[in-house]
Parts: structure tokens; sequence; C-alpha cells
């Protein structure tokens, strides 16, 4: 339905595993029928609603507040974020269409669907949403030199600078990538979410700010964590 992410359910694996504000099914149950938990400033009783890229989840009760990304690897990860950045989420445009008696709207990777948008908003854009209003704050254009999040395909959470687009005509359209360490990917330009104008993003990023390791790095990077503990 319009407005839910329907990616990943809250479940209990979030709340018990992940937030560890629960050890038991019924504990989890209870924590979010007592209205505790709410995504995307709307209170949650359903201890299976999904949750997706980008969603804010708050808890007034313990002042924390998480957005879903997604860690190098491609799997979600919950971001611990401040309380002014739970305020807003970026949201990708899908498709500009016209509603009845001529009405401009879009619609984001979320499912909302927004009347009378900027002009000059384009598919593939991004936008800047108020939570509370429901509004359009401000929007990142999808152009070469912009900061983006990769969000599928095999370099799902990779960050890095888009540098070029290559169009093919009755085919995908790919995008080149380079990250903040210099390697240079390719993926499908559905894959890639825009964050960023220059090199500044609009949201806190995960530890690694998005770069991949090989696995002779990650290798090294935790043999030196192992000699330092010890």
């Amino acid at each position: 339905s319009s407005g839910i992410n329907a990616e990943w359910p809250l479940r209990p694996g979030v709340i018990r595993n992940k937030l560890k504000y629960s050890l038991t099914y019924n504990e989890t149950k209870k924590v979010t029928m007592s209205r505790a938990i709410k995504v995307d400033g709307k209170v949650r009783t359903d201890m299976c609603f999904p949750t997706g890229f980008q969603d804010v989840i708050s808890i007034d009760k313990t002042g924390e507040y998480f957005r879903m990304l997604f860690d190098v690897k491609g799997r979600f990860l919950i971001h611990r974020i401040k309380k002014d950045e739970a305020a807003y989420k970026l949201c990708s445009v899908k498709s500009l269409n016209t509603a009845a008696k001529g009405v401009p709207t879009l619609v984001t990777h979320d499912g909302r669907t927004i009347r009378y948008p900027d002009p000059l908003v384009k598919v593939y854009d991004t936008i800047k949403l108020d939570i509370a209003t429901g509004k359009i704050q401000d929007f990142i254009r999808f152009e070469p030199g912009n900061l983006a999040y990769i969000t599928g395909g095999q370099n799902c959470g990779r960050i890095g600078i888009i540098t070029h687009r290559e169009k093919h005509p009755g085919s995908f359209d790919i995008v080149h990538v380079k990250d903040s360490v210099g390697h240079s990917f390719a993926t499908r330009l559905s894959n890639v979410f825009p964050i960023g104008k220059g090199k500044q993003a609009w949201i806190s990023l995960p530890r690694g700010k998005g770069v991949r390791l090989s696995i002779a790095e990650e290798r090294d990077r935790k043999l030196a964590q192992k000699a330092k503990e010890m």
C-alpha cells in the first residue's frame, strides 16, 4: 500500500537481535504493542511491519533514532542517527505522472505519491522529504559529480561519486562510480541512489563510508585489530 517500503520486516530479529530490546518473541511483541516504536514518524504496533532503505525508526522513550541503510556486503544495517537527522529522509524518484484534473505527481521508492512536486525534479533524482509534513524540502539531481549510494546488485552498499552514465537504448543504462579511495565500478542505473551534492552527503554514513575492502585488506585489518587487543 502507499507509503510502505516492503523490503525488510521490523520482525523480532531487528528489535531482539539487533537493538537488544527484548529476549524472546513474546517480549518483542509487547515492545511493539506498547506503541514505543515509530517508523517514519508513525507508531507501528505490527511486529512484522515492513521497513526498507532510508526508513527512520524512532524510539522516543529512549531518545534513540535509527536509519535503515546497507553495509558494503549488501546486508541491511541499522545506523544510529541524531534527532535532527531523524526529521527527514531521502527518497528516490521512480516515476512522474499526471493524476486526475491534470495534477502532477511523483512516486518515490518507498511507495509515496507526492502532488505538485518541483518541475525541475526528474526520474532518478533524490528528494529530501520532511517526515512530519510529507513535503519536499530540497532535491539532488542525478548527474556526474554527485555522491551516490548503491542499493542493488553486486556492489550494493558501496558509496561513491558518479563519474558518467552510459546510455544503452533498448537495454539497461550503466552508471560508473568511483569511491573515496579511487576504486571504480559500474552498476545499473536503477541501483544508483544520489545522497548528496558534490562530495557532501545529506545523511550520516555508516562506519567505513561505503568503501569495500578486498579479502586481503579485510584480513589485514582484522589481524591489526587483534594485535591491538593483545
